[in-house]
Protein backbone atom coordinates (compact mmCIF):
# COMPACT_ATOMS: atom_id res chain seq x y z
CA UNK A 1 0.00 0.00 0.00
CA UNK A 2 1.48 3.37 -0.96
CA UNK A 3 1.97 6.05 1.66
CA UNK A 4 1.26 9.76 1.83
CA UNK A 5 4.21 12.01 0.98
CA UNK A 6 5.51 15.51 1.65
CA UNK A 7 8.66 17.47 0.79
CA UNK A 8 11.95 16.66 2.54
CA UNK A 9 12.60 20.38 2.98
CA UNK A 10 11.45 23.84 1.91
CA UNK A 11 12.12 25.70 -1.33
CA UNK A 12 11.12 29.07 -2.75
CA UNK A 13 10.54 30.39 -6.25
CA UNK A 14 10.45 34.09 -7.18
CA UNK A 15 9.04 35.97 -10.15
CA UNK A 16 6.40 38.41 -11.25
CA UNK A 17 2.68 37.80 -11.10
CA UNK A 18 0.91 37.22 -14.40
CA UNK A 19 -2.00 39.50 -13.57
CA UNK A 20 -0.52 42.03 -11.12
CA UNK A 21 3.03 42.23 -12.41
CA UNK A 22 4.19 42.32 -8.77
CA UNK A 23 7.41 40.73 -7.57
CA UNK A 24 6.27 37.59 -5.74
CA UNK A 25 7.76 34.68 -3.82
CA UNK A 26 6.05 31.37 -3.09
CA UNK A 27 7.63 29.02 -0.54
CA UNK A 28 6.78 25.32 -0.39
CA UNK A 29 7.06 23.65 3.01
CA UNK A 30 6.69 20.11 4.35
CA UNK A 31 3.37 19.37 6.10
CA UNK A 32 2.16 16.66 8.46
CA UNK A 33 0.23 13.67 7.15
CA UNK A 34 -3.47 14.26 6.36
CA UNK A 35 -2.85 18.01 6.01
CA UNK A 36 -3.55 18.25 2.29
CA UNK A 37 -2.70 21.38 0.31
CA UNK A 38 -2.87 24.73 2.10
CA UNK A 39 -2.03 28.23 0.86
CA UNK A 40 -1.02 30.98 3.30
CA UNK A 41 -0.94 34.72 2.58
CA UNK A 42 2.07 35.83 4.63
CA UNK A 43 1.72 39.47 3.50
CA UNK A 44 -1.61 39.91 5.31
CA UNK A 45 -2.10 40.43 9.04
CA UNK A 46 -2.85 37.14 10.73
CA UNK A 47 -1.33 35.26 7.77
CA UNK A 48 -4.64 33.59 6.81
CA UNK A 49 -4.53 30.01 5.54
CA UNK A 50 -6.79 28.81 2.72
CA UNK A 51 -7.56 25.15 2.17
CA UNK A 52 -6.84 24.40 -1.50
CA UNK A 53 -10.11 22.59 -2.22
CA UNK A 54 -12.73 23.06 -4.91
CA UNK A 55 -15.28 24.70 -2.58
CA UNK A 56 -12.84 27.58 -1.99
CA UNK A 57 -12.44 28.48 -5.67
CA UNK A 58 -13.89 31.96 -6.13
CA UNK A 59 -12.89 32.67 -9.74
CA UNK A 60 -11.57 30.84 -12.79
CA UNK A 61 -10.73 33.73 -15.14
CA UNK A 62 -7.31 33.17 -16.69
CA UNK A 63 -6.32 30.83 -13.90
CA UNK A 64 -7.70 29.21 -10.77
CA UNK A 65 -8.34 31.59 -7.86
CA UNK A 66 -8.92 30.29 -4.35
CA UNK A 67 -10.06 32.46 -1.48
CA UNK A 68 -12.29 33.16 1.47
CA UNK A 69 -13.74 36.53 2.48
CA UNK A 70 -11.29 39.17 1.19
CA UNK A 71 -8.29 36.82 1.01
CA UNK A 72 -7.54 35.48 -2.45
CA UNK A 73 -4.67 33.79 -4.23
CA UNK A 74 -4.74 33.31 -8.01
CA UNK A 75 -2.87 31.30 -10.68
CA UNK A 76 -2.22 28.38 -8.33
CA UNK A 77 -2.91 25.66 -10.89
CA UNK A 78 0.65 25.20 -12.19
CA UNK A 79 2.04 24.61 -8.70
CA UNK A 80 -0.89 22.35 -7.78
CA UNK A 81 -0.37 20.39 -10.99
CA UNK A 82 3.28 19.74 -10.15
CA UNK A 83 2.54 18.69 -6.56
CA UNK A 84 -0.27 16.35 -7.58
CA UNK A 85 1.57 14.75 -10.49
CA UNK A 86 4.72 14.24 -8.39
CA UNK A 87 2.62 12.40 -5.80
CA UNK A 88 2.90 14.93 -2.95
CA UNK A 89 -0.17 14.81 -0.68
CA UNK A 90 0.70 17.36 2.01
CA UNK A 91 2.23 20.80 1.50
CA UNK A 92 1.98 24.33 2.96
CA UNK A 93 2.48 27.02 0.31
CA UNK A 94 3.28 30.54 1.58
CA UNK A 95 2.97 33.49 -0.80
CA UNK A 96 3.68 37.18 -0.23
CA UNK A 97 0.95 38.49 -2.50
CA UNK A 98 -2.35 37.83 -4.25
CA UNK A 99 -1.01 35.31 -6.77
CA UNK A 100 1.72 32.79 -7.43
CA UNK A 101 4.57 33.94 -9.69
CA UNK A 102 3.95 32.97 -13.29
CA UNK A 103 7.63 31.94 -13.81
CA UNK A 104 7.94 30.69 -17.41
CA UNK A 105 4.20 29.93 -17.72
CA UNK A 106 4.63 26.19 -17.11
CA UNK A 107 5.16 23.83 -14.16
CA UNK A 108 8.71 22.81 -15.04
CA UNK A 109 10.44 24.95 -12.39
CA UNK A 110 8.24 23.49 -9.65
CA UNK A 111 9.05 19.98 -10.81
CA UNK A 112 12.80 20.68 -10.91
CA UNK A 113 12.75 22.07 -7.36
CA UNK A 114 10.69 19.14 -6.05
CA UNK A 115 13.23 16.74 -7.55
CA UNK A 116 16.08 18.75 -6.04
CA UNK A 117 14.60 18.91 -2.51
CA UNK A 118 13.24 15.37 -2.55
CA UNK A 119 10.04 13.67 -1.43
CA UNK A 120 9.54 12.06 1.97
CA UNK A 121 7.19 9.15 2.68
CA UNK A 122 4.89 9.50 5.69
CA UNK A 123 3.22 6.95 7.97
CA UNK A 124 -0.36 7.42 6.78
CA UNK A 125 -1.64 5.39 3.80
CA UNK A 126 -2.34 7.32 0.60
CA UNK A 127 -6.10 7.84 0.54
CA UNK A 128 -7.10 7.18 -3.08
CA UNK A 129 -10.61 7.73 -4.36
CA UNK A 130 -11.26 4.89 -6.77
CA UNK A 131 -13.67 5.61 -9.61
CA UNK A 132 -16.24 2.81 -9.82
CA UNK A 133 -18.77 4.42 -12.20
CA UNK A 134 -18.78 6.93 -15.03
CA UNK A 135 -19.20 10.59 -14.01
CA UNK A 136 -19.59 13.49 -16.42
CA UNK A 137 -19.98 17.27 -16.50
CA UNK A 138 -21.09 19.18 -19.60
CA UNK A 139 -21.37 22.82 -20.63
CA UNK A 140 -23.89 23.02 -23.46
CA UNK A 141 -22.87 26.60 -24.37
CA UNK A 142 -19.17 25.94 -24.87
CA UNK A 143 -19.34 22.27 -25.80
CA UNK A 144 -16.93 21.45 -22.95
CA UNK A 145 -17.21 17.96 -21.49
CA UNK A 146 -15.22 16.23 -18.76
CA UNK A 147 -15.80 12.50 -18.23
CA UNK A 148 -14.12 10.20 -15.76
CA UNK A 149 -14.16 6.41 -16.13
CA UNK A 150 -12.88 3.54 -13.98
CA UNK A 151 -9.20 2.75 -14.43
CA UNK A 152 -6.42 1.15 -12.40
CA UNK A 153 -4.38 4.38 -12.21
CA UNK A 154 -4.86 8.11 -12.85
CA UNK A 155 -4.60 9.13 -16.51
CA UNK A 156 -5.89 11.91 -18.78
CA UNK A 157 -6.78 12.35 -22.43
CA UNK A 158 -7.44 15.91 -23.61
CA UNK A 159 -8.98 17.05 -26.88
CA UNK A 160 -9.06 20.75 -27.76
CA UNK A 161 -10.81 22.55 -30.59
CA UNK A 162 -9.80 26.19 -30.90
CA UNK A 163 -11.71 28.87 -32.74
CA UNK A 164 -8.79 29.49 -35.05
CA UNK A 165 -7.76 28.71 -38.61
CA UNK A 166 -4.11 28.64 -37.61
CA UNK A 167 -4.48 26.28 -34.67
CA UNK A 168 -7.60 24.14 -34.82
CA UNK A 169 -7.84 20.69 -33.21
CA UNK A 170 -5.20 19.08 -30.98
CA UNK A 171 -4.92 15.97 -28.84
CA UNK A 172 -2.76 15.12 -25.81
CA UNK A 173 -2.65 12.17 -23.44
CA UNK A 174 -0.82 11.23 -20.24
CA UNK A 175 -1.19 7.57 -19.29
CA UNK A 176 1.33 7.49 -16.46
CA UNK A 177 2.04 10.30 -13.96
CA UNK A 178 5.68 9.20 -13.87
CA UNK A 179 5.98 10.74 -17.36
CA UNK A 180 4.58 14.12 -16.25
CA UNK A 181 7.99 15.78 -15.88
CA UNK A 182 9.07 14.68 -19.35
CA UNK A 183 5.81 15.02 -21.30
CA UNK A 184 3.74 17.80 -19.67
CA UNK A 185 5.54 19.99 -17.11
CA UNK A 186 7.24 22.26 -19.66
CA UNK A 187 4.02 23.11 -21.55
CA UNK A 188 3.47 26.88 -21.29
CA UNK A 189 0.30 28.90 -20.97
CA UNK A 190 -0.94 30.56 -24.16
CA UNK A 191 -3.10 33.42 -25.33
CA UNK A 192 -4.49 34.63 -28.66
CA UNK A 193 -3.61 38.15 -29.81
CA UNK A 194 -7.33 38.87 -30.26
CA UNK A 195 -7.85 38.21 -26.53
CA UNK A 196 -5.00 40.37 -25.21
CA UNK A 197 -6.76 43.72 -25.45
CA UNK A 198 -9.88 42.56 -23.53
CA UNK A 199 -7.63 41.01 -20.87
CA UNK A 200 -5.68 44.25 -20.49
CA UNK A 201 -8.93 46.20 -20.28
CA UNK A 202 -10.01 43.79 -17.50
CA UNK A 203 -6.84 44.72 -15.58
CA UNK A 204 -5.32 41.28 -16.20
CA UNK A 205 -1.98 39.98 -17.57
CA UNK A 206 0.05 43.03 -16.42
CA UNK A 207 2.95 40.65 -15.92
CA UNK A 208 2.48 38.76 -19.18
CA UNK A 209 5.28 38.76 -21.74
CA UNK A 210 6.90 36.54 -24.35
CA UNK A 211 9.00 34.83 -21.68
CA UNK A 212 6.03 33.36 -19.81
CA UNK A 213 3.42 32.68 -22.50
CA UNK A 214 2.90 31.51 -26.03
CA UNK A 215 1.16 34.26 -28.00
CA UNK A 216 -0.77 33.15 -31.06
CA UNK A 217 -1.38 35.67 -33.85
CA UNK A 218 -3.77 33.84 -36.17
CA UNK A 219 -6.16 36.54 -37.44
CA UNK A 220 -4.72 39.48 -39.29
CA UNK A 221 -5.32 42.95 -37.88
CA UNK A 222 -4.06 46.40 -38.85
CA UNK A 223 -0.40 47.25 -38.38
CA UNK A 224 -1.39 50.20 -36.21
CA UNK A 225 -3.44 48.06 -33.80
CA UNK A 226 -0.76 45.35 -33.60
CA UNK A 227 1.91 47.98 -32.87
CA UNK A 228 -0.27 49.41 -30.08
CA UNK A 229 -0.63 45.99 -28.47
CA UNK A 230 3.13 45.42 -28.79
CA UNK A 231 3.79 48.70 -26.97
CA UNK A 232 1.36 47.77 -24.19
CA UNK A 233 3.16 44.45 -23.74
CA UNK A 234 6.61 45.98 -24.07
CA UNK A 235 7.65 43.78 -27.00
CA UNK A 236 9.11 44.54 -30.42
CA UNK A 237 6.83 45.45 -33.30
CA UNK A 238 6.13 42.72 -35.84
CA UNK A 239 4.78 42.59 -39.36
CA UNK A 240 0.95 42.33 -39.26
CA UNK A 241 1.05 40.09 -42.34
CA UNK A 242 3.04 37.33 -40.59
CA UNK A 243 0.59 35.10 -38.74
CA UNK A 244 1.83 32.37 -36.40
CA UNK A 245 3.24 31.76 -32.93
CA UNK A 246 4.98 34.62 -31.16
CA UNK A 247 7.39 33.75 -28.34
CA UNK A 248 11.03 34.08 -27.38
CA UNK A 249 11.68 30.33 -27.49
CA UNK A 250 10.27 27.76 -29.93
CA UNK A 251 7.44 25.39 -29.12
CA UNK A 252 8.49 22.43 -26.98
CA UNK A 253 5.88 20.26 -28.73
CA UNK A 254 3.63 20.87 -31.70
CA UNK A 255 0.62 20.36 -29.42
CA UNK A 256 2.06 22.37 -26.52
CA UNK A 257 -1.16 24.36 -26.05
CA UNK A 258 -3.21 21.21 -25.47
CA UNK A 259 -0.54 19.74 -23.22
CA UNK A 260 -0.85 22.90 -21.14
CA UNK A 261 -4.61 22.34 -20.94
CA UNK A 262 -3.81 18.86 -19.63
CA UNK A 263 -1.41 20.40 -17.09
CA UNK A 264 -4.20 22.74 -15.92
CA UNK A 265 -6.66 19.86 -15.52
CA UNK A 266 -4.24 18.04 -13.22
CA UNK A 267 -3.81 21.21 -11.16
CA UNK A 268 -7.55 21.71 -10.83
CA UNK A 269 -8.10 18.02 -10.02
CA UNK A 270 -5.74 18.46 -7.06
CA UNK A 271 -8.54 20.54 -5.51
CA UNK A 272 -10.62 17.36 -5.13
CA UNK A 273 -8.57 16.62 -2.03
CA UNK A 274 -7.72 12.99 -2.76
CA UNK A 275 -5.59 11.30 -5.41
CA UNK A 276 -7.82 9.59 -7.95
CA UNK A 277 -7.68 6.24 -9.68
CA UNK A 278 -9.60 6.77 -12.90
CA UNK A 279 -9.27 8.02 -16.47
CA UNK A 280 -10.31 11.57 -17.37
CA UNK A 281 -11.40 12.36 -20.93
CA UNK A 282 -11.64 16.12 -21.40
CA UNK A 283 -13.08 17.82 -24.47
CA UNK A 284 -12.48 21.57 -24.76
CA UNK A 285 -11.50 21.89 -21.09
CA UNK A 286 -11.06 25.15 -19.21
CA UNK A 287 -10.78 26.28 -15.61
CA UNK A 288 -14.52 26.88 -15.26
CA UNK A 289 -15.62 23.37 -16.21
CA UNK A 290 -12.55 21.89 -14.49
CA UNK A 291 -13.69 23.40 -11.21
CA UNK A 292 -17.30 22.42 -11.80
CA UNK A 293 -16.09 18.85 -12.24
CA UNK A 294 -13.89 19.04 -9.12
CA UNK A 295 -16.85 20.27 -7.06
CA UNK A 296 -19.00 17.40 -8.33
CA UNK A 297 -16.28 14.91 -7.38
CA UNK A 298 -15.98 16.47 -3.91
CA UNK A 299 -19.70 15.84 -3.39
CA UNK A 300 -19.33 12.29 -4.68
CA UNK A 301 -16.46 11.63 -2.27
CA UNK A 302 -18.47 12.95 0.68
CA UNK A 303 -21.28 10.53 -0.25
CA UNK A 304 -18.78 7.65 -0.26
CA UNK A 305 -16.25 8.93 2.29
CA UNK A 306 -15.34 5.33 3.12
CA UNK A 307 -15.00 3.37 -0.10
CA UNK A 308 -15.68 -0.32 -0.33
CA UNK A 309 -12.60 -2.41 -1.20
CA UNK A 310 -12.40 -3.77 -4.73
CA UNK A 311 -13.22 -7.47 -4.91
CA UNK A 312 -12.36 -9.73 -7.83
CA UNK A 313 -13.75 -13.24 -7.19
CA UNK A 314 -11.31 -14.64 -9.77
CA UNK A 315 -8.24 -13.69 -7.72
CA UNK A 316 -6.63 -16.23 -5.41
CA UNK A 317 -7.29 -15.25 -1.76
CA UNK A 318 -4.45 -14.24 0.55
CA UNK A 319 -5.93 -16.62 3.15
CA UNK A 320 -8.44 -19.35 2.39
CA UNK A 321 -10.79 -20.93 4.91
CA UNK A 322 -8.24 -23.60 5.86
CA UNK A 323 -5.56 -21.03 6.76
CA UNK A 324 -8.13 -19.02 8.71
CA UNK A 325 -8.96 -22.14 10.75
CA UNK A 326 -5.27 -22.53 11.59
CA UNK A 327 -5.17 -19.00 13.04
CA UNK A 328 -8.61 -18.56 14.62
CA UNK A 329 -10.14 -20.96 17.16
CA UNK A 330 -13.69 -20.36 15.86
CA UNK A 331 -15.62 -23.15 14.16
CA UNK A 332 -19.12 -23.57 12.74
CA UNK A 333 -21.41 -21.84 13.38
CA UNK A 334 -19.16 -19.04 14.73
CA UNK A 335 -16.47 -18.86 12.06
CA UNK A 336 -17.64 -15.75 10.20
CA UNK A 337 -14.77 -15.04 7.76
CA UNK A 338 -14.64 -17.16 4.59
CA UNK A 339 -11.44 -15.73 3.10
CA UNK A 340 -8.99 -12.80 3.19
CA UNK A 341 -8.46 -11.00 -0.10
CA UNK A 342 -6.01 -8.29 0.98
CA UNK A 343 -3.53 -8.12 3.85
CA UNK A 344 -0.94 -5.51 4.76
CA UNK A 345 0.95 -4.42 7.86
CA UNK A 346 -1.88 -2.19 9.06
CA UNK A 347 -4.93 -3.16 6.99
CA UNK A 348 -6.92 -6.25 6.05
CA UNK A 349 -9.88 -7.02 3.79
CA UNK A 350 -11.96 -10.14 4.44
CA UNK A 351 -15.14 -11.63 3.02
CA UNK A 352 -18.16 -13.66 4.03
CA UNK A 353 -20.95 -14.89 1.77
CA UNK A 354 -24.34 -14.80 3.50
CA UNK A 355 -26.59 -17.72 2.51
CA UNK A 356 -30.14 -18.60 3.44
CA UNK A 357 -28.74 -21.60 5.39
CA UNK A 358 -27.06 -19.49 8.10
CA UNK A 359 -28.00 -20.99 11.50
CA UNK A 360 -29.23 -17.67 12.89
CA UNK A 361 -31.88 -16.95 10.22
CA UNK A 362 -34.56 -19.43 11.46
CA UNK A 363 -34.80 -17.47 14.69
CA UNK A 364 -33.80 -13.98 13.45
CA UNK A 365 -36.39 -13.69 12.00
CA UNK A 366 -38.48 -16.52 10.42
CA UNK A 367 -40.55 -14.22 8.22
CA UNK A 368 -37.83 -11.66 7.54
CA UNK A 369 -34.32 -13.15 7.82
CA UNK A 370 -31.84 -10.50 9.03
CA UNK A 371 -28.26 -11.05 10.22
CA UNK A 372 -27.96 -10.01 13.89
CA UNK A 373 -25.92 -6.86 14.44
CA UNK A 374 -23.81 -8.51 17.13
CA UNK A 375 -22.68 -11.13 14.61
CA UNK A 376 -21.76 -8.42 12.14
CA UNK A 377 -19.47 -6.95 14.79
CA UNK A 378 -18.14 -10.42 15.61
CA UNK A 379 -17.29 -10.98 11.94
CA UNK A 380 -15.38 -7.69 11.76
CA UNK A 381 -13.64 -8.58 15.03
CA UNK A 382 -12.50 -11.93 13.64
CA UNK A 383 -11.10 -10.16 10.59
CA UNK A 384 -9.27 -7.74 12.90
CA UNK A 385 -7.90 -10.72 14.83
CA UNK A 386 -6.35 -12.07 11.64
CA UNK A 387 -4.73 -8.68 11.04
CA UNK A 388 -3.21 -8.59 14.51
CA UNK A 389 -1.95 -12.18 14.28
CA UNK A 390 -0.27 -11.34 10.97
CA UNK A 391 2.04 -9.03 12.91
CA UNK A 392 3.43 -11.60 15.40
CA UNK A 393 5.87 -14.46 15.06
CA UNK A 394 4.34 -17.95 15.10
CA UNK A 395 0.75 -16.62 14.89
CA UNK A 396 -0.71 -20.09 15.48
CA UNK A 397 0.50 -19.84 19.10
CA UNK A 398 -1.40 -16.62 19.86
CA UNK A 399 -5.04 -15.58 20.31
CA UNK A 400 -6.76 -12.21 20.34
CA UNK A 401 -9.39 -11.20 22.85
CA UNK A 402 -11.39 -8.05 22.40
CA UNK A 403 -11.37 -5.73 25.40
CA UNK A 404 -13.60 -2.94 24.13
CA UNK A 405 -15.91 -2.15 21.24
CA UNK A 406 -16.93 1.50 20.62
CA UNK A 407 -18.66 3.74 18.08
CA UNK A 408 -20.85 0.96 16.69
CA UNK A 409 -23.21 1.98 13.88
CA UNK A 410 -25.63 -0.05 11.77
CA UNK A 411 -26.73 1.55 8.50
CA UNK A 412 -28.80 -1.13 6.72
CA UNK A 413 -29.95 -4.75 6.98
CA UNK A 414 -27.84 -7.74 5.99
CA UNK A 415 -29.95 -10.46 4.35
CA UNK A 416 -29.46 -13.81 2.56
CA UNK A 417 -27.61 -13.39 -0.73
CA UNK A 418 -25.39 -10.50 0.49
CA UNK A 419 -21.63 -10.69 0.12
CA UNK A 420 -19.97 -8.96 3.07
CA UNK A 421 -16.61 -7.23 2.72
CA UNK A 422 -14.78 -6.33 5.93
CA UNK A 423 -12.09 -3.64 5.94
CA UNK A 424 -10.20 -3.29 9.21
CA UNK A 425 -7.35 -0.81 9.80
CA UNK A 426 -5.02 -0.46 12.76
CA UNK A 427 -5.37 2.92 14.44
CA UNK A 428 -1.99 2.69 16.17
CA UNK A 429 0.94 0.26 16.45
CA UNK A 430 0.56 -2.66 18.85
CA UNK A 431 1.90 -1.67 22.29
CA UNK A 432 2.17 -3.98 25.33
CA UNK A 433 0.05 -6.53 23.50
CA UNK A 434 -2.83 -4.04 22.99
CA UNK A 435 -4.12 -3.07 19.55
CA UNK A 436 -6.82 -0.60 18.49
CA UNK A 437 -8.59 -0.97 15.13
CA UNK A 438 -11.37 0.56 13.05
CA UNK A 439 -13.61 -1.78 11.08
CA UNK A 440 -16.14 -1.27 8.29
CA UNK A 441 -18.47 -3.77 6.70
CA UNK A 442 -19.79 -3.28 3.16
CA UNK A 443 -22.44 -4.75 0.90
CA UNK A 444 -21.68 -3.55 -2.60
CA UNK A 445 -20.57 0.10 -2.39
CA UNK A 446 -22.48 0.81 0.83
CA UNK A 447 -21.25 0.75 4.43
CA UNK A 448 -23.67 -1.43 6.41
CA UNK A 449 -21.95 -1.33 9.81
CA UNK A 450 -18.83 -0.02 11.52
CA UNK A 451 -17.09 -0.15 14.89
CA UNK A 452 -13.85 0.62 16.72
CA UNK A 453 -12.15 -2.26 18.57
CA UNK A 454 -9.50 -2.65 21.23
CA UNK A 455 -7.92 -6.10 21.45
CA UNK A 456 -5.33 -7.91 23.54
CA UNK A 457 -2.91 -10.47 22.11
CA UNK A 458 -2.34 -13.42 24.45
CA UNK A 459 -0.03 -16.40 23.99
CA UNK A 460 -1.89 -19.71 24.08
CA UNK A 461 -1.36 -21.92 27.12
Amino acid sequence: MSKQTTLKGSFALCGKGLHTGLSLTVTFNPAAENTGYKVQRIDIEGQPVIDAVAENVVETTRGTVIGKKDVKVSTIEHAMSALYAMGIDNCLMQVNGPEFPILDGSAVMYVEKIKEIGIEEQNAPKDYYVIRHKHEVKDEKTGSVITILPDEEFSITTMCSFDSKFINSQFASLDNMENYAKEVAAARTFVFVRDIEPLLNANLIKGGDLDNAIVIYERKTTQERLDKLADLLGVAHMDANNIGYIQNKPLVWENECTRHKLLDIIGDMALIGKPIKGRIIATRPGHTINNKFARMMRKEIRKHEIQAPFYDPNETPVMDVNRIRELLPHRYPMQLVDKVISLGATSIVGLKNITSNEPFFPGHFPQEPVMPGVLQIEAMAQCGGLLVLNNVDEPEKWSTYFLKIDEVKFRRKVVPGDTLLFKVDMLAPVRHGISSMKGYMFVGDQVVSEATFTAQIVKNK
